[in-house]
């Protein structure tokens, strides 16, 4: 099969409507006690602007350093993370209200890098990782019920104590 050029690098998108307020969508990114019943396990804190996190996934023995680039409130939550040798990239929420209950959260990587392959491989597990953790969040605001997508999604890549 030849290969590919790509015109442009891709990018992962995803997108979900929450139906609750924008104040209690955005939070739920923010606090660390609400964001850990739905995506990581772990966080060093807050999300605050210029903060530098870091964030576990316990059952994969996995962490990400985090450095929050800018934060406004109900808005947008920019950050950065990676590391020198898999690369960096930058993810974007985007809040917006659609009435009293309504919040449509948008969340878009890019920055990926390497060979055409590795960029569209990157770009493609970074779009269903964003949208299970979408599902898991609209799950729980609006339900109160913890999916447990992201623990569920490679049962057999969890580390087991020794």
């Amino acid at each position: 099969m030849a290969s590919l050029h790509l015109s442009q690098i891709p990018v992962a998108t995803a997108e979900m409507l929450v139906r609750k307020p924008v104040e209690e969508v955005f939070e739920a990114f923010v606090d660390p006690s609400v964001t850990t019943r739905f995506w990581f396990t772990r966080s060093s804190g807050r999300l605050t602007a210029g903060a530098r996190v870091r964030w576990e996934w316990e059952m994969y023995g996995a962490a990400a350093e985090v450095d929050v680039l800018q934060l406004d409130p109900n808005r947008r939550i920019q950050i950065r993370w990676g590391d020198e040798t898999s690369g960096f990239t930058q993810v974007e929420w985007s809040f917006t209200s659609r009435g009293e209950n309504e919040t449509f959260v948008s969340v878009v990587n890019s920055g990926f890098q390497g060979d055409g392959d590795a960029v569209v491989a990157q770009a493609l597990d970074s779009t269903g990782g964003f949208n299970m953790m979408l599902c898991a969040l609209k799950a729980l605001l609006e339900h109160d019920i913890e999916l447990n997508v992201v623990a569920d999604k490679a049962p057999d890549a969890h580390v087991r104590p020794n």
